[in-house]
C-alpha cells in the first residue's frame, strides 16, 4: 500500500469512528482526531486490524490552536496529507428560544469553527498531494424545525463553507 494520510475528526465514536475504519482499508497512514483518548485509542487497535498505523491526538476542536498541531504532528510523522474528513461536532438539540448564546457558540465553534480552521491549515499539503477535504453535514439544513435550529444551522454554514472551498 502507498504511503497515504487521511485526518479523521470524530474519530472516537458513531460516524467519525466507523469512517476512520473504512479508511483504514485504503489508507496506510490515519491521523485520529477527538477528545476522548480512550475511545481514539480503541478506534487505533481496530484500524491496525486492516492494516493502517494511526496517530491519536487527542484535542478539542474548538481550540484554536488545535488545528495547527493536527497539521504540524501529521507533516512531522507522515510527510503529507491525502485528505481531511471533517466530521466532529456535537450541536444541541434544543428549542430554539431556550438555546443561549453559549450552547450556540459552542456548537459552532467545534463543527464549523474547527473544521474550518483545520482546512485552512492543512490547505498546502492538501494541494501538494491533491488531495481532498469532506466537511460531513446533516440534513437537518434543508428542513429545519425549531428543536433542531442550531442543527440546522450549523450544517448550512458547513454547507456554504464547503463550496467556498470548492471554488
Amino acid at each position: 500500500m502507498p504511503n497515504t494520510v487521511a485526518i479523521v475528526t470524530g474519530a472516537s465514536q458513531g460516524i467519525g469512528k466507523a469512517t476512520a475504519l473504512r479508511l483504514a482499508c485504503d489508507f496506510s497512514s490515519l491521523v485520529l482526531i477527538a477528545r476522548d483518548e480512550g475511545h481514539l485509542q480503541e478506534t487505533a487497535q481496530q484500524a491496525k486490524s486492516f492494516g493502517a498505523e494511526s496517530l491519536v491526538l487527542p484535542l478539542d476542536l474548538r481550540e484554536p490552536a488545535a488545528a495547527e498541531k493536527i497539521v504540524n504532528d501529521t507533516l512531522r510523522r507522515f510527510g503529507r496529507i491525502d485528505a481531511l474528513l471533517n466530521i466532529a461536532g456535537s450541536v444541541p438539540q434544543i428549542e430554539l428560544f431556550e438555546m443561549t448564546d453559549a450552547q450556540w457558540d459552542d456548537g459552532m465553534a467545534l463543527k464549523f469553527h474547527g473544521a474550518r480552521r483545520l482546512t485552512i491549515k492543512g490547505w498546502d499539503a492538501l494541494k501538494a498531494s491533491k488531495g481532498s477535504v469532506v466537511l460531513l453535514s446533516g440534513l437537518a439544513s434543508w428542513d429545519p424545525k425549531p428543536g433542531f435550529a442550531a442543527v440546522a444551522a450549523t450544517n448550512a454554514a458547513i454547507i456554504a463553507l464547503a463550496k467556498a472551498f470548492a471554488e
